[in-house]
């Protein structure tokens, strides 16, 4: 039998190479690679910038290769170039990109309702970036929960029972202190929260804000949601994510986009949550690792300039 002292041996940890492991640690390309497919790509230089822009495919010679010191186009009129965790430069359309806020409601933030501090912290970050985006052409998409009595039928028993304690109150439920019925549309409690609130109307206004109703945790958890229609019909494909709490309503809109190939860019110090520590570090970790780019507002904002 094999002896304690071999069983207590440590091996040594295997190096691998599957890119989904070290995305924000993998070193620089060697040479220009083009991602993805016709209609659809990325292009990543050895500079450290990823175009995600899909505004032009990498020049092939006659035997399908691309020159080792191919530069990157020059920035157009409609593109910004955003820093980002690892080392990398984001390159995006901002006539094809959108903010997805999600759940900055009082039903989540609001003193009267929920003890949530870290998701306050949150709101300066969006009062600075969002005007930044909205001056460049980013649409400003702010998605929440807003029920109709006919869904309140069509919600599984999960998330009915995730939403009440000790079998009372839960969706639909009236609130005390004037808030109305919770979660449901055109209430109080389901209003953003404080100066956020004035932030929409002044963009809905000026036709660069929209107002979504979700009625799942995801925005995107089935085809032909109103987020979905909205997303297809204005030819966006890239989505910066911020809201509450990271790691549900938004991790699961996250997600849902990333499946549909959506890029994705989380804006870290816009994001909360009220779940125990690691919550939200998982969350980020993921968003760098596997599901696109982390960056934060004060780097948006300055790219915008």
């Amino acid at each position: 039998m094999p002896s304690d002292t071999a069983n207590s041996t440590q091996q040594p940890i295997p190096i691998h190479d599957t890119p989904i492991l070290g995305m924000t640690t993998r070193p620089p390309v060697e040479a220009p690679i083009e991602y993805g497919s016709a209609a659809s790509f990325w292009v990543e230089y050895p500079s450290g910038l990823v175009d995600v822009s899909r505004s032009h495919h990498l020049a092939k010679d006659a035997e399908g290769n691309v020159a080792p010191d191919k530069q990157p186009p020059a920035l157009g009129e409609d593109q910004i170039d955003i820093e980002v965790d690892g080392a990398r430069t984001v390159r995006i359309d901002a006539k094809a990109s959108a903010v997805v806020i999600i759940d900055m409601q009082n039903f989540f933030l609001h003193p009267d309702l929920r003890d949530h501090p870290t998701g306050l912290k949150c709101v300066d970050p969006l009062l600075n970036v969002v005007p930044a985006l909205r001056q460049r052409g980013v649409k400003i998409l702010w998605v929440n929960w807003g029920l109709t009595d006919h869904e309140l039928t069509t919600i599984p028993p999960s998330l009915v029972r995730g939403f009440m304690k000790g079998g009372k109150g839960g969706f639909g439920a009236e609130l005390p202190g004037g808030f109305g019925r919770l979660l449901m549309r055109d209430t109080l409690n389901a209003e953003l929260y404080g100066p956020l609130q004035d932030s929409f109307l002044e963009g809905w206004k000026a036709g660069t804000d929209f107002w979504i109703h979700k009625n799942r945790m995801s925005g995107l958890w089935g085809y032909q949601t109103a987020l979905d229609l909205f997303l297809k019909e204005n030819g966006i494909n890239t989505l910066f994510f911020a809201g509450v709490n990271a790691d549900q309503c938004v991790l699961g809109t996250l997600v849902d986009a990333y499946f549909r190939g959506y890029d994705c860019i989380t804006l870290g110090d816009a994001i909360a949550t009220s779940s125990p520590e690691g919550g939200l570090a998982n969350v980020l970790y993921n968003a760098g690792n596997s599901y696109g780019f982390v960056t934060d507002t004060t780097r948006v904002v300055s790219s915008t300039k």
